[in-house]
């Protein structure tokens, strides 16, 4: 791995990820069921946030856009749970995690001089407490608004098989996906 990249992993898990790795974006796999699954509204976002489907794009325009970079630094964070149906300890680790998108985000640009970059992260945006669209308002945070990997396609069972990462990580557990793509 180019120390660069290393570099990358090593500042990713510094900052509280479980586990990363960097992989080609041609490792990735897409699919547009997972645009379905958005569709199916289980969270109650759909079309109700901006950085949800279907406001975020059409999803071939988005697996378009997402393999036109090279490579992704790819991480997981697990978070500890009283028992599985501790929605509030998934709701804060998920919370956790995407706060460490934002982090990891900034690590790449600092470190990759690629001029380009595109982070993604688990579940809706949840940068507002409530989001703009739901007054029909702009986003006010769209430097760092976050759409999912789900958002984009992205087959995550599958990312976890690509980076050697495990989908699941134990009982009373849950584990959420990142990526930033660059280059």
């Amino acid at each position: 791995m180019d120390d660069k990249f290393s570099s990358l992993v090593e500042k990713a898990l510094e900052s509280g990820a479980y586990r990363a790795a960097v992989i080609p974006v041609s490792k990735i796999e897409t699919d547009k069921y997972f645009r379905k699954l958005c569709e199916a509204n289980h969270c109650g976002n759909f079309g109700r946030s901006w950085m949800c489907p279907p406001l975020i794009g059409e999803i071939d325009e988005l697996i378009e856009k997402l393999h036109t970079f090279g490579s992704a630094l790819v991480f997981q964070t697990v978070g500890e749970l009283e028992d599985s149906y501790d929605f509030e300890g998934m709701m804060e680790a998920e919370a956790f995690h995407n706060r460490l998108v934002l982090k990891v985000g900034g690590i790449v640009a600092e470190e990759i001089d690629h001029g380009r970059m595109l982070s993604l992260g688990a579940g809706g945006c949840r940068i507002c407490d409530v989001c703009a669209k739901r007054s029909n308002e702009p986003c006010r945070h769209p430097e760092i608004a976050l759409a999912s990997l789900e958002g984009y396609g992205v087959n995550v069972y599958k990312l976890a098989e690509a980076t050697g990462m495990k989908y699941i990580n134990g009982d009373n557990t849950v584990t959420y996906f990142g990526a930033v793509l660059f280059g």
